[in-house]
């Protein structure tokens, strides 16, 4: 996942369809308007504000679509593009219109998304497309795997979402909570 205002949408594109090229196919390029101020002040970029962020994105998304229609060469496939955010009005319509999944951040609680995961679907209502069509990803910290996984995971995957990320930390980056990850995960795939 990665803040898309950092660099020109063409560049971006660029990037995306040679990281693609060097994975043989499995890249998916990941967006967001950017929350973080500290990248935003440390690289000399204006920060904004989230509205402005999001006017941003929605503005270059389509120049980004179009740049990785017409590169020479291609994209080894059509790319798929995942839009993170949790943001209703703008954030969830921009996800209806032109993602192939959904990165609902690092929620505290399954609950959080249920207004998100029914705006998406009004979203998708207004531009025709089929909610089905769009994964549904949200990021779990390494240090709440066990609770996320007795307390809250089965409520997840009831809301749709089928894409999980686990989000280690440094400066340890602690690995070791991953196996226990791992086993839930395999048993879920039987």
């Amino acid at each position: 996942m990665a803040c898309y205002s950092y660099r020109n949408p063409h560049l971006v594109a660029d990037i995306a369809r040679t990281i693609d090229h060097v994975s043989a196919g499995r890249f998916i390029l990941g967006l967001g308007s950017g929350w973080f101020r500290r990248d935003y002040d440390e690289y000399g970029y204006e920060f904004g504000t989230a509205g402005s962020r999001l006017r941003h994105l929605e503005r270059n998304l389509p120049e980004i679509g179009q740049r990785l229609r017409s590169l020479n060469p291609p994209p080894v496939r059509p790319m798929p593009i995942m839009i993170a955010g949790t943001g209703e009005l703008i954030t969830l319509r921009l996800v209806a219109r032109h993602a192939n999944s959904w990165h609902a951040a690092f929620p505290d609680r399954p609950e959080e998304l249920v207004p998100k995961v029914e705006a998406l679907r009004r979203w998708c209502q207004v531009e025709r497309r089929a909610p089905d069509e769009i994964e549904r990803g949200v990021g779990v910290d390494s240090d709440d795997v066990h609770r996320f996984l007795v307390d809250d995971a089965d409520a997840y995957v009831k809301l749709g979402l089928t894409q999980f990320t686990l989000g280690s930390n440094g400066p340890a980056w602690p690995v070791a909570t991953g196996a226990e990850w791992l086993d839930w995960r395999d048993e879920v795939n039987r």
